[in-house]
């Protein structure tokens, strides 16, 4: 067990708040130092309340799996003996209502793209890694919406 803690930070400064046209904009703060700025989705808030340049919560969920996913994938495929010069991710997902009529992130789908240093896996090891990362990606198996992985 390990226990993962962030600072989220909004300050209403001189700005009304009962008008609901507040900014969203916020600072994630994590323990090693790095601040994110954060905010709502402008698709959930419009502009100039959400600010379109700062994470979302949507975007970061998608970015946990991904990186979550890449970090196993380097280390197994490292154990395997090989070697990858580049790890890349366009990863997307999807809000819709869930089968609860919630609102839900209900699909991620991983589209990692590797550029490999000499040897490449076949298929079937490549199809292998990306299962047993995604097995074992523990942000994948806190979420109820299915992740699918599309290797470029």
């Amino acid at each position: 067990m390990s226990d993962h803690t962030a600072t989220v930070e909004w300050v209403r400064g001189e700005q009304p708040f009962t008008d609901n046209r507040y900014s969203r904009a916020h600072d994630w703060t994590f323990d090693g130092g790095a601040v994110v700025r954060g905010s709502s989705a402008p698709t959930s808030v419009p502009a100039p309340m959400s600010d379109p340049a700062a994470v979302d919560p949507e975007e970061a969920l998608v970015a946990a799996v991904s990186a979550c996913h890449m970090l196993f994938f380097l280390a197994l495929s490292g154990k395997a003996g090989f070697v990858i010069d580049r790890y890349r991710d366009a990863a997307s997902g999807t809000l819709a209502r869930d089968d609860r009529g919630r609102m839900s992130m209900t699909e991620i789908v991983l589209r990692p793209a590797v550029t490999w240093a000499g040897a490449e896996p076949d298929a079937a090891k490549l199809a292998d890694l990306h299962d047993q990362s995604h097995r074992l990606c523990y942000i994948a198996n806190s979420i109820r919406g299915e992740v699918r992985i599309e290797p470029a």
